[in-house]
């Protein structure tokens, strides 16, 4: 009798000890809500690859996130921080100049992720424009005068012999925008990402060069959170980062590479062809255009605070690029 009280005992400990075990793992998979800030110019270019791979392949599914994409009004990254302050979204996809820029001026907004290291963009002109000369004079449109894409773009002028006063300037946010400016006639040329700058060479506008030919390797966009939301929502901010974490990885996988192809068509509008031209741009050969899994560049990040420097958006003595991070996220996903 004492043997099958002792055995009754034992089950019951087991049993229970299985629910509690049960009962944990149902706790730690609980779904947490996550709202993503992303700029409506970003919404159909390659800038949202990362996270339409993590939510379409169901890696922000897996980290149990019920992840949802928040585009603000219309405009640049510029806005993005702006969400972040008023309650938009959680966390937001940012340009790394607006994000030192908010900083600065006092925001408690940091970069938790990487989502595009060095970005390649296409100076593309109308088809009469057959060399840089022949801008002179001419309207070009560039993004905000504080961003990397204009600092990039007008290095590349200077380097072909076209200093400011030299052509005339009006600023647009966001590549899809600045193509139809090209489109309209209004812009002479443009600064465009992809897919917009294959398409436009399609059409039989003209490439008078890239980016990458005058900015060294620097840290494009980032994924942004305010510190003290971060602080009280760590876990969250963890899940995130494994998921972002996954889709760099399967990005970059090339058994993946007919669906992230897939992906692009269906995000950024753009045809099979031009998609496979994007990516074959990217990674053959590698120009780390996209980080492994999402680990930041601080060398690339004080490569961008010394363009503002060097444009005079920000003044000396310039900031350390460990100011505008927060890497403890990285760290606990096992990313950086």
């Amino acid at each position: 009798m004492r043997a099958q009280v002792n055995l009754k005992c034992r089950l019951l400990i087991t049993l229970g000890a299985s629910l509690c075990a049960a009962g944990s793992s149902a706790a730690s998979a609980q779904t947490i809500s996550l709202r993503y800030g992303q700029a409506y110019s970003a919404m159909r270019s390659i800038f949202s690859l990362p996270v339409s791979v993590a939510q379409r392949e169901g890696f922000f599914r897996r980290e149990g996130l019920n992840f949802s994409v928040v585009v603000p009004l219309p405009g640049g990254s510029d806005k993005m921080i702006d969400a972040l302050h008023d309650d938009t979204c959680d966390v937001t996809h940012v340009a790394t100049a607006f994000l030192i820029r908010a900083a600065l001026a006092g925001s408690d907004a940091v970069a938790i992720a990487a989502e595009f290291n060095n970005p390649i963009y296409s100076l593309v002109a109308r088809p009469e424009i057959k060399s840089f000369a022949d801008l002179k004079g001419k309207l070009v449109g560039l993004a905000d005068e504080a961003g990397t894409i204009t600092i990039s773009t007008r290095k590349l002028l200077a380097l072909r012999g076209l200093r400011e006063g030299d052509f005339q300037v009006k600023i647009i946010e966001g590549t899809p925008a600045r193509f139809t400016c090209l489109r309209r006639y209004d812009c002479a040329a443009v600064p465009l990402g992809q897919p917009q700058d294959f398409l436009a060479m399609k059409e039989g506008y003209r490439l008078l060069g890239l980016s990458n030919e005058v900015v060294p390797e620097f840290l494009y966009t980032v994924t942004a959170v305010r510190r003290s939301w971060a602080e009280a929502h760590k876990d969250a901010i963890v899940r995130y980062v494994r998921a972002l974490t996954a889709a760099f990885k399967f990005i970059r996988d090339p058994a993946k590479r007919n669906t992230v192809v897939k992906t692009i068509v269906e995000t950024a509008g753009s045809s099979e062809e031009i998609a496979r031209q994007t990516l074959a741009l990217y990674f053959e050969p590698e120009r780390k255009v996209l980080p492994k899994q999402g680990e930041i560049n601080l060398e690339g990040l004080s490569q961008v605070i010394a363009f503002m420097g060097e444009a005079g958006t920000i003044k000396a003595p310039l900031p350390p690029a460990e100011r505008f991070v927060d890497l403890q996220y990285l760290h606990a996903a096992g990313a950086q």
